[in-house]
């Protein structure tokens, strides 16, 4: 019983921050950061619901599919925050509260991890997702990635629909010839 309290606290304040980070996004259902918020509530929720076998078992063949998904979402989030940050140039111009500081760019950003995929940062999440899942699999859990992985579709969606509205016809072109999540696969 203990442990369900613990659990329950966890995720509250977890989820605290989760909302005071995604605040003004939240009042603005369809945008991006409006899907992102239901998918961070997803991934803290399988954290919090796998915590107790994080690592308990690092040869078994769960976690053995999750350290090479949880090491990419890593890899993905960094090399695509610092791709943005050196050839997109922050646009103060670009008036939208929804967006964090380093979203509101005014360079279409093609190079690098962006030749490839569109949303590196979107494909880290879902490697967290699924590698959060693996560390200790169940029906529940099963289910809580779905769904999380659905709201980053989602929000994938959304941030496109807003780049072809900021950036025109040069992120339609942008669209044609790259892959959404994974290169080759979708």
């Amino acid at each position: 019983m203990m442990t369900w309290f613990v659990d329950g606290a966890i995720f509250a304040v977890g989820s605290a921050v989760v909302v005071w980070w995604s605040r003004k996004a939240l009042l603005r259902p369809g945008s991006h950061g409006f899907y992102r918020f239901f998918a961070w509530e997803a991934i803290l929720g399988l954290i919090v619901l796998n915590r107790r076998a994080w690592g308990g078992d690092p040869f078994s063949l769960h976690q053995l599919a999750s350290w090479p998904l949880l090491l990419s979402s890593i890899v993905l989030v960094v090399v695509g925050i610092r791709t943005l940050a050196r050839e997109g140039r922050m646009n103060t111009m670009r008036k939208d509260d929804a967006l964090y500081a380093w979203e509101g760019t005014d360079q279409l950003v093609t190079t690098g991890i962006f030749g490839h995929i569109r949303h590196p940062m979107y494909t880290s999440l879902l490697a967290l997702t699924w590698g959060a899942f693996f560390q200790a699999p169940s029906r529940v859990g099963g289910v809580v990635a779905a769904l999380g992985s659905f709201c980053l579709l989602l929000t994938a969606l959304s941030d496109e629909r807003e780049c072809r509205a900021w950036f025109g016809e040069a992120y339609v072109a942008y669209m044609r010839r790259t892959w959404r999540f994974i290169p080759y696969i979708y």
